[in-house]
């Protein structure tokens, strides 16, 4: 068999030596995320047929406009993974707080707990434009027949065993990476299974699209601003082409596969940042550094960052190591 035709199980179970724990537990895991994930791709591709576009008229814990298929989203999720019995808790980016799930013989026996971004870009939805799904794996620091506690979920991101997405797009992929290379699986909706189609994925080194909205270049950093700057120069091999979809997702996977730069800085309207450091940036940092890019706030690696809170924003810059590295240059410089 060729690995272009081999499946996501069939890749997880030829690749389980890579994985430092037990590889049953994996499997299920990905299973869930994978099973919840075509039931929401089923939802996305037919949001212009059914009432599930638009906003659902809430508001989630970070005061933003909650979309329908947020919801749905989140729902679906929560449902899978809690029936699979393979999580011990579960902390949403649409939840207040973390949700502590007992195994089936409720004696909490579970080793893992999941964050998720269940649908990121989900504005886009309206406009036909990509969206994702971003999730994360932690073993719990707690011990094992105890109830999860905030301490499990506020982990620093080099702990992470397993990242990834999926992106909902003209076709539906799901890429992740267990610390050993990232691969990208496409969705046959046909027969409904994910087949290997991106092995060992790479940042390249160097890349020439710059991904930010410019619309807020004002309100950015000098570090940043100069940077834009050099990246819209007449020398060498720039300027370089920009290029922002406004969808986390999205951006990352282009500039993964044509090689780029992501940067969503802190600016005068969000002195943090807006993206959360659980739900987008640690697992967006981890295949990063897997797949040779190289993710960090300006001045720090994403992954080294300790976690306050679940909400927790940080500035975040990712994408083809050569540039992040000159991004980090100039934000060093107009200190």
């Amino acid at each position: 068999m060729s690995r272009r035709n081999q499946t996501l199980g069939e890749f997880i179970i030829e690749n389980q030596s890579s994985f430092k724990y037990t590889s049953g537990e994996l499997s299920r895991l990905i299973n869930s995320i994978r099973l919840a994930a075509k039931v929401v791709n089923h939802e996305v591709n037919k949001a212009g047929l059914v009432d599930i576009l638009g906003a659902a008229g809430d508001t989630n814990v970070q005061g933003e406009d909650q979309q329908k298929l947020d919801v749905y989203a989140n729902e679906k999720f929560i449902q899978t993974m809690t029936n699979r019995n393979i999580v011990c808790g579960i902390a949403s980016e649409e939840e207040d707080d973390f949700i502590t799930i007992n195994s089936q013989d409720e004696n909490h026996q579970n080793k893992y707990v999941v964050l998720i971004d269940p649908l990121d870009g989900s504005s886009n939805i309206d406009v036909n434009v990509s969206v994702g799904t971003i999730f994360s794996v932690y073993r719990r620091v707690t011990p094992v027949g105890t109830p999860v506690q905030l301490k499990d979920f506020l982990q620093k991101g080099i702990n992470q065993v397993a990242a990834g997405y999926i992106i909902y797009g003209t076709s539906t992929m799901l890429v992740y990476t267990t610390g050993d290379g990232v691969n990208g699986f496409t969705l046959n909706p046909a027969i409904g299974s994910y087949y290997l189609s991106h092995p060992n994925m790479k940042f390249p080194e160097n890349g020439n699209i710059y991904s930010v909205n410019e619309g807020n270049y004002i309100h950015f950093p000098q570090g940043i601003k100069n940077y834009i700057k050099y990246c819209q120069m007449e020398e060498g091999d720039r300027p370089y082409t920009s290029r922002y979809i406004g969808s986390l997702v999205s951006d990352f996977h282009r500039n993964m596969i044509k090689g780029g730069i992501y940067m969503y800085p802190k600016s005068s309207k969000a002195s943090n940042g807006k993206l959360r450091l659980l739900y987008e940036c640690n697992p967006m940092a981890f295949l990063a550094e897997q797949a040779n890019g190289k993710a960090s706030d300006g001045f720090n690696r994403i992954m080294e960052i300790e976690p306050t809170e679940l909400h927790q924003r940080v500035p975040f810059i990712c994408g083809s190591k050569n540039m992040v590295e000159k991004a980090e240059e100039f934000m060093r410089n107009a200190q």
